[in-house]
């Protein structure tokens, strides 16, 4: 009997922040629920590559401190590299920097479909198309829902996964074609959607009373004054409980075992279960990143978003509040009034925001995003002619980056 082999499946993604990682190892996650022994799926970090510069490599562990002691000075280099004449430059700058890496890691996964969450790569890896002739289905999921950087947005990805329709309309307005973009949501963990218990049920299961309205609050590093709004929290005078995941900042965590808490408290200082988290809780309290967000609405999970990054959160702190899923609380001050509006006659606004967070949420992405992948990976490789290929060659001399020594992938791969 004839074993049909496994779909190689390549999964690029980077660890500046949590997002791009969680939608990477969601996606995995619904490729092997749906597909199980027909893939064999590997998530890569190209970032890690010793090879790549050390201030992209290094950014990575430094993200927390640039967006915390920095702000000013991230927003900056984001705006100014979100041009359209920046924005040609990096991508420029981008293949020249990773073109080894992306060829490499090309050579050694022989994948027959790359799905990226991570915005650096697809023009390295379509400039290596182009000038191999040789062709990988490749799908970008982008990671925010609003404020998107441009670098997303290439127009030779064959599907370019976005999370509404104005983002798919941004897409549109900065050249990819619209029959590449399919608007799927952001990837988040498939156990979301098949979480099907009840509040009660989880918070038995968590060791949390049932008996009690529950605020679920995520920080780390990069989220400020979440310990004094935290003291709010303690000192409302409502009938609550509070749960808080540190995200492993020792300090905070130690600092919140040390304090004097007036109401029931369950401290974490890092979780894996957070759509089970999500699922008992009757409010969050977080910064506005694009994971934290997605999550919140796939679990109809109304939201007090208390940071933002300057650039691309600021995009999902509105499209919360202007969707009334949420409220932004930028002071201790701002958190007591909004508890005061989110709890004040039954719990009204609460309710309206949760009823309005489930409407925009969409659980099964990252199913839909398998979908596409294994329908892309179908296909496979190909070879084809473009007629790209000598510009980007003429670049290659130009910096010394070896292209002649052979084919990308042998003949044999291809279909």
């Amino acid at each position: 009997m004839r074993v049909e082999k496994r779909k190689r499946i390549l999964i690029l993604t980077a660890d500046a922040g949590f997002g791009h990682r969680s939608a990477a190892i969601a996606v995995e996650a619904a490729l092997k629920m749906k597909y199980e022994n027909q893939v064999h799926i590997d998530v890569v970090n190209p970032l890690n590559d010793k090879r790549t510069p050390f201030l992209l490599r290094e950014s990575q562990s430094d993200y927390d401190k640039i967006v915390r002691n920095a702000p000013e000075l991230y927003k900056f280099g984001y705006d100014v590299s979100d041009a359209t004449v920046a924005s040609v430059m990096m991508e420029t700058v981008l293949t020249i920097m990773f073109w080894e890496i992306m060829r490499d890691l090309l050579r050694k996964y022989r994948p027959d479909a790359i799905f990226s969450t991570y915005p650096m790569y697809q023009a390295p890896l379509t400039a290596i198309f182009s000038v191999f002739r040789t062709f990988v289905p490749l799908l970008t999921a982008i990671t925010d829902l609003a404020t998107v950087h441009r670098l997303w947005f290439n127009a030779h990805v064959d599907k370019l996964l976005v999370p509404n329709e104005l983002v798919s309309d941004l897409g549109v307005s900065y050249g990819v074609p619209q029959k590449n973009i399919r608007i799927t949501g952001i990837p988040v963990h498939p156990a979301i959607a098949q979480e099907k218990r009840s509040k009660d049920e989880v918070r038995a299961t968590l060791g949390w009373r049932t008996d009690l309205k529950t605020i679920l609050a995520v920080g780390s590093r990069r989220v400020n004054d979440l310990m004094e709004i935290l003291n709010v929290v303690n000192h409302f005078g409502a009938p609550l409980q509070l749960a808080v995941v540190t995200g492993k900042d020792a300090d905070m965590y130690t600092d919140l075992q040390n304090m004097v808490w007036h109401i029931p408290i369950h401290l974490y200082n890092f979780v894996t279960n957070m759509p089970e988290m999500m699922r008992a809780a009757d409010l969050i309290i977080s910064k506005a990143g694009g994971l934290i967000v997605t999550e919140s609405l796939a679990s109809g999970l109304p939201m007090m978003l208390i940071d933002v990054i300057p650039g691309q959160e600021e995009g999902n702190q509105e499209y919360v509040v202007s969707h009334k899923a949420g409220i932004y609380a930028g002071s201790p001050m701002d958190a007591l009034v909004a508890l005061a509006h989110l709890f004040d006659d039954d719990c009204t606004l609460l309710n309206e925001c949760s009823q309005n967070a489930r409407g925009l949420g969409r659980p099964h992405a990252a199913v839909e995003a398998a979908d596409l992948i294994w329908a892309a990976a179908q296909q496979g490789l190909i070879h084809k002619e473009t007629s790209r290929r000598m510009p980007l060659v003429d670049l290659l001399s130009k910096y010394h980056i070896p292209w002649r020594d052979e084919d990308l992938l042998t003949d044999k791969d291809a279909k």
